[in-house]
């Protein structure tokens, strides 16, 4: 197939906080230098930040350094955290608000600021537009361009008007051929170029296994007279018990918002489990239905979480290119924040390009300069010290490892001379559904708790129906022959959007159901599959969610 062609010096894949920041401070650099450097920046969603999910509490470390001047600029930083307020919940009516004192450092909140990240990345596009960056939304990566020496030279974005049948449809578009002397992956959590870049490579080669979470989320308009601009709350506890780990958020932001969510760890081992429903009823709990009773919620969306930390960071290097953010996993989750990290290693990432750039180098090498940049930051000082928090979690449950890692973070400091380790897959972690207890989750009331259905409508997701479904499996038949009589098929819960169905056939079978245009991209098929059956490649441009102040 022919295709069109460009070429750029620096290919960034994906406008999330790592690929703009990492734009931006190539722009910065080559301006200081009085050199031309032609950047683009491809992006999935159909506008910067459509995609764009979390929390989010930041910390404004990485930004100082990047735009010295961002209150000037109007960033979208309007509630700086007034109070920290952390719970341990007993059971569905009782909790314990927790003195600051038993409360891990890392999860204080002094000089950290409660944004939209959807905002506060949309804030960080126009600020690399208005360097001149190309910014391309609606332009998924699809595959990766690799030269003779297997060095990566690019990526060709997806094809647009393929059918259902997998033929071309009258509108058919081929993808362009996007060529670069370097190329950035900051597609972020389990980015599937990213997944084969580590594969290929082999850049997990000696670590842990990555860890993840699953973050469901939603925005509420509550009664101005509950609202206090800046509380952050967090806590942990029920619902969830046993070997499933978490916790949940809620915090005030402005305009009389507040954002909740829960964060279910996919360790968990009772396939029964179904984190979207854990969420809804931890919502009728005393201690968030004080602030949502009354209130109306606005949006909704589901994403998952790189959690693993230090002892699961990949090697980021490889020749043409580098990984960054999450996708390379550079989430602190011992403060459930990584937006200033991520941002971090997008700025050296830049630095580390625009060093061999500025030198006249054709591109095509590993940079290795950059893991000594990492290594040396303040980042990856943060992510060595944490290294132990989701180990202990994991392996002494919430209340020991909730102690161990106080004594960790706020005695020693993160310098405790042992290091945990936590090697199994989250995907291997799945008991037989016989060996657990089945959960009945209560009919959610239209008021604090809803259906999958009414949440997906509100996160806006819309795809183009007659496309092949980006849900790949290896084996279809696995799901039925496999999954259904080991775990009762688990997709039909872990999935916070509905996606997965065993319904009745027309024959009077059970049937494998894929409702892919309900997809928000969360990931989390791709992660939690006992069988890695599972497979999440990018749909047609600009399909999936579209987050508004999210």
């Amino acid at each position: 197939m022919e295709r069109e062609s460009m070429e750029f010096d620096v290919l960034i894949v994906g406008a999330g906080p790592a690929g703009l920041s990492a734009a931006i401070r190539l722009k910065q650099q080559a301006n200081e230098a009085g050199q031309e450097l032609e950047i683009c920046v491809v992006e999935k969603g159909s506008e910067v930040g459509a995609h764009i999910l979390s929390g989010a509490v930041i910390e404004p470390r990485a930004l100082d350094e990047l735009f010295p001047d961002w209150k000037e600029k109007g960033a979208p930083l309007n509630s700086p955290v007034t109070r920290d307020d952390v719970y341990l919940l007993r059971n569905e009516t009782a909790g314990i608000k927790l003195p600051g004192f038993a409360v891990p450092r890392t999860m204080h909140n002094h000089g950290n600021y409660i944004v939209s990240l959807g905002n506060l990345t949309r804030w960080l596009g126009e600020q690399a537009e208005a360097l001149e960056v190309n910014v391309f939304p609606g332009f998924p990566a699809a595959e990766i361009i690799f030269g003779e020496d297997n060095q990566v030279q690019g990526v060709i974005t997806g094809d647009m008007g393929i059918g259902a049948d997998g033929q071309p449809k009258d509108s058919f578009t081929p993808g362009m051929e996007l060529r670069a002397k370097y190329t950035l992956f900051a597609e972020g959590v389990r980015g599937h170029l990213g997944k084969q870049l580590i594969n290929q490579f082999k850049l997990d080669e000696g670590k842990d296994p990555q860890h993840y979470g699953i973050g469901i989320k939603e925005l509420w308009e509550i009664d101005p007279e509950k609202h206090q601009q800046g509380l952050v709350v967090h806590g942990s506890g029920w619902p969830l018990s046993g070997d499933t780990h978490g916790g949940f958020f809620l915090y005030h932001d402005e305009n009389n918002q507040v954002e909740v969510g829960l964060i279910v760890d996919l360790s968990y081992s009772n396939p029964h489990l179904s984190p979207f429903d854990e969420f809804q009823r931890l919502k009728h709990h005393p201690v968030l239905k004080q602030y949502l009773e009354g209130g109306k919620r606005v949006s909704y969306g589901a994403r998952a979480i790189t959690k693993g930390g230090y002892n699961c960071l990949p090697k980021m290097t490889f020749p043409g290119g580098l990984l960054i953010g999450c996708n390379a996993g550079t989430l602190n989750f011992s403060k459930i924040k990584g937006v200033h990290t991520a941002m971090k290693s997008g700025m050296l990432a830049a630095e580390a390009v625009f060093e061999v750039l500025s030198q006249g180098d054709e591109g095509g090498k590993e940079l290795t300069s950059y893991t000594e940049k990492w290594e040396n930051s303040w980042a990856n000082e943060e992510l060595q010290s944490s290294r132990n928090f989701g180990p202990a979690m994991h392996k002494y449950g919430t209340f020991l490892g909730g102690t161990f890692n106080f004594i960790d973070q706020n005695i020693f400091r993160g310098k405790l001379p042992i290091t945990l380790h936590d090697t199994k897959a989250d995907h291997e972690q799945l008991k037989l559904a016989s060996e657990c207890e089945k959960i009945n989750y209560p009919k959610p009331d239209g008021k604090l708790s809803f259906d999958k259905l009414s949440s997906v409508f509100l996160s806006n997701a819309l795809h183009e129906e007659d496309q092949p479904c980006h849900l790949r499996l290896t084996d279809p038949e696995l799901p039925l022959r496999d999954n259904l009589p080991k775990y009762d098929e688990p997709a039909q819960r872990y999935c916070p959007a509905g996606v997965y169905e065993v319904v009745e056939g027309d024959d009077g079978q059970p049937k494998f159901q894929i409702n892919f245009s309900n997809c928000v991209h969360c990931k989390t098929c791709d992660i939690k599959d006992p069988a890695q059956n599972i497979t999440w490649v990018t749909p047609e441009g600009g399909g999936g969610p579209t987050y508004p102040n999210m």
